[in-house]
């Protein structure tokens, strides 16, 4: 009869669930970084940016177009005075006090600016997708955080140039923690995924942790004669660092 894994302890290391190598979708220099190592972030925050002025300006020069209704506004009171004569045209005409042609003439003349303004509006239209575009340009010039972590380098700083290959910072998430332990094949089928667990960090942390089994392997490593379970440990306080070695007691 196997022996049983409940009550045993097995040694362990607590690492970081992911770390993350932060680049950008653009080359460029760094302009601003706003952490510093050792800061907490969270998911979508700014942590810094490329230089944008460029990108700023073009935005600005955007919206300026999207915003302009002089020309369209100009054409539509335009068009609404030629409607009036048109009108009047068309009730002189049936009168015969006007010629055909002075009637035709005022209709292809609103005819002329309705197309004029439908053109003015299609160019505002366009403003407001170039407005978009521009947005999309600056907005990749910024660096967001895609966890919530701590960031544990800064790789390039403002002035340095971020080539395709070049991440700018890295940064850990550190709740929850993987906890990794290699078990005696003998236990094989023993633990099984969801079971839950104890950790118990090395010194200063210490102390007891619950966690979960997330992983088991199914494969077995032959030359050591253990296998690979994972445990993912609760760490919203952030009081357990990663890289600890610990000890971990299932069930």
């Amino acid at each position: 009869m196997p022996a049983a894994a409940g009550g045993r302890t097995f040694d362990c290391i607590i690492e970081a669930f992911q770390i993350v190598k932060l680049a950008s979708p653009v080359v460029g220099v760094v302009g601003k970084m706003y952490v510093e190592r050792g800061d907490v972030v969270h998911r979508g925050q700014i942590v810094g940016k490329l230089e944008d002025r460029v990108e700023a300006a073009n935005l600005a020069l955007a919206k300026a177009k999207a915003l302009d209704e002089y020309n369209s506004g100009a054409i539509r009171a335009h068009l609404d005075f030629l409607r009036s004569r048109q009108a009047r045209t068309e009730q002189l005409a049936q009168r015969n006090f006007v010629t055909k042609a002075a009637r035709d003439e005022a209709i292809s003349d609103t005819h002329v600016a309705e197309q004029q303004l439908a053109g003015a509006d299609l160019s505002r239209r366009v403003a407001q997708i170039e407005v978009r575009h521009a947005q999309s340009l600056l907005d990749q010039k910024l660096l967001r955080s895609p966890v919530d972590g701590v960031v544990t380098e800064i790789l390039l700083r403002p002035g340095e140039y971020r080539n395709e290959q070049s991440p700018i910072l890295t940064i850990a998430q550190v709740n929850p923690l993987r906890v990794e332990v290699f078990v005696p094949t003998r236990y094989y089928g023993q633990i099984m995924p969801k079971m839950a667990a104890t950790v118990m960090p090395e010194a200063p942390v210490g102390g007891t942790h619950p966690a979960t089994v997330s992983i088991v392997d199914r494969v077995i490593d032959a030359a050591s004669g253990t296998f690979g379970v994972r445990l993912l440990m609760p760490n919203g306080a952030r009081e357990v660092p990663a890289g600890l070695k610990c000890k971990v007691r299932f069930g």
